[in-house]
């Protein structure tokens, strides 16, 4: 991607993620968009979202591969590496050489090694005070984001937060709980609708998801929709009798 052109992605991308302030929007939409634009814009190979549940455990809630949400879990399930760091002290960590993490975060590096990625970038998602998840970058080959490219997706990260809590969920706690649990919620149905998706279209889960994102956008209607009624639709056909 030209630099030309890549500066128009990250204007365009600022201002869709703007647009989120002006009122009713999908958050979970809004969530595939950033780590979509984020992949593109900077050449990573992959983006992911952490965000906290109810119960304040993270989960992965939007990731660009099933690779980068795998190399989430796996932080959660080790309970260290970069992107907990980065929404446990609100500061961005960055991973520019793969050996620093067997160094660092060894539970982690035991597990993630055979992923292939060589660098990771993870930023907080943080707005004043209140850190509400972080915004993680994957890459394939060797190098890290630029000192310019981190300062971007900082300003992105920062947007994003803003277009979750903005100031209406920032005074009102339950707004923004609410919008984060749907979020959340609709991670579960997401999952289940690019399962009867990759099962139906023998594709394989990655596929899925653009098929999945696809329809939603055509239809112009809330992601979480579509998927529920792919999933309700194949189950009324399993309760069919023969």
């Amino acid at each position: 991607m030209s630099r030309a052109s890549r500066e128009k992605d990250l204007v365009d991308t600022f201002v869709e993620l703007a647009d989120t302030m002006v009122g009713g929007y999908d958050i979970v939409e809004l969530l595939y968009r950033l780590v979509s634009r984020s992949a593109d814009i900077f050449g990573a190979a992959d983006a992911g979202i952490l965000l906290p549940a109810a119960d304040g455990t993270l989960e992965v809630v939007a990731s660009t591969s099933e690779r980068s949400q795998l190399i989430g879990l796996l932080q959660l399930g080790a309970d260290q590496g970069p992107c907990l760091d980065a929404y446990r002290t609100g500061e961005s960590v960055t991973v520019d050489d793969i050996e620093a993490i067997r160094r660092r975060w060894p539970r982690f590096a035991q597990d993630a090694g055979h992923l292939g990625y060589r660098w990771m970038h993870a930023m907080p998602l943080r707005l004043r005070d209140e850190i509400i998840g972080s915004l993680n970058l994957f890459g394939d080959a060797p190098g890290a984001l630029s000192a310019e490219d981190a300062t971007a997706a900082r300003g992105l990260a920062d947007i994003a937060t803003i277009g979750i809590l903005h100031e209406r969920a920032f005074r009102e706690s339950d707004v923004a709980r609410k919008q984060l649990q749907h979020a959340l919620d609709s991670r579960v149905i997401i999952e289940q609708a690019k399962g009867v998706l990759a099962h139906t279209h023998k594709i394989d889960m990655d596929q899925a998801f653009h098929v999945l994102r696809g329809q939603a956008r055509s239809s112009r209607r809330p992601l979480s929709d579509i998927a529920r009624e792919i999933v309700d639709d194949a189950s009324g056909r399993a309760e069919r009798p023969l």
